[in-house]
C-alpha cells in the first residue's frame, strides 16, 4: 500500500498507527481486489449474488435503535438502514432531532459501507490520517461521516446486508442504539 509500511506498523510520515488505523489498513489490504464472475446465460458481468437487509429487518433496527435511546434518555435520534449497496431501506427522524441529523446518520452508514469497516474505525484513521481521510470525504462528495454510530450488518454467514447509522446524542450512544437495533433484527453488529 503507498505510503505505508505494513510491517513497521507506521504511516508514511513515520508516526504509530493506532490500533484503529492498523486494522483498517490491514482489512483495506485485503479489499483491493473484487471478485467478479461472467454469467453464462447472459455473457454480461456482474457481480456475485448478495443478500440485503430486508425492509421488515430494517424497520426493527430503526425502531429498537430509538426505543434504545429513549429507554436511555438520549437525545432525540435519527436512524437510516442502508442495504449493502449503500440504498436507504429504513429511516425515522425523531421529534426534536436537528437539521444535518439525516446527513450525519445516512453518512456514518454510507462511510461504513464505503470503506468496509464501521465508522468507530475511520475515526481512529481521521486522527491518524487526516489528510488521507480528507481526501476519502472529499472523493465521496462530502457523504462520508468519520465518527462512531456507522455500524456494518452482518447476517448468520457472516455476510455484509448492510449498514446503520445513528445520530442525535453522543457518538458512543449513538453506536449503542445502533447495536441494539441490529441485534433486535436477529442480526450481528460489526463495529469494528
Amino acid at each position: 500500500m503507498a505510503g505505508h509500511c505494513a510491517r513497521a506498523g507506521k504511516s508514511m510520515y513515520d508516526k504509530p498507527l493506532s490500533d484503529h488505523a492498523r486494522k483498517y489498513e490491514e482489512f483495506a489490504a485485503s479489499q483491493i481486489i473484487v471478485k467478479r464472475r461472467l454469467t453464462k446465460s447472459s455473457g454480461q458481468i456482474g457481480t456475485s449474488s448478495m443478500t440485503n437487509v430486508s425492509l421488515a429487518q430494517a424497520s426493527e433496527i430503526v425502531d429498537r435503535a430509538i426505543a434504545h435511546g429513549r429507554e436511555q434518555g438520549y437525545r432525540p435520534l435519527t436512524v437510516a438502514v442502508l442495504d449493502s449497496g449503500g440504498h436507504l431501506v429504513a429511516f425515522k427522524r425523531e421529534d426534536q432531532s436537528s437539521l444535518l441529523r439525516y446527513e450525519i446518520a445516512t453518512g456514518k452508514a454510507w462511510g461504513a459501507l464505503g470503506m468496509g469497516t464501521a465508522s468507530r474505525n475511520l475515526a481512529g484513521v481521521a486522527d491518524q490520517r487526516p489528510a488521507f481521510m480528507n481526501a476519502i470525504i472529499s472523493a465521496s462528495g462530502g457523504r462520508l461521516v468519520p465518527v462512531p454510530g456507522g455500524v456494518l450488518i452482518r447476517d448468520s454467514d457472516g455476510s455484509l446486508v448492510g449498514a446503520v447509522g445513528v445520530s442525535g446524542d453522543a457518538s458512543d450512544q449513538d453506536e449503542a442504539c445502533a447495536v441494539a437495533g441490529i441485534e433486535s433484527a436477529g442480526l450481528t453488529a460489526d463495529t469494528g
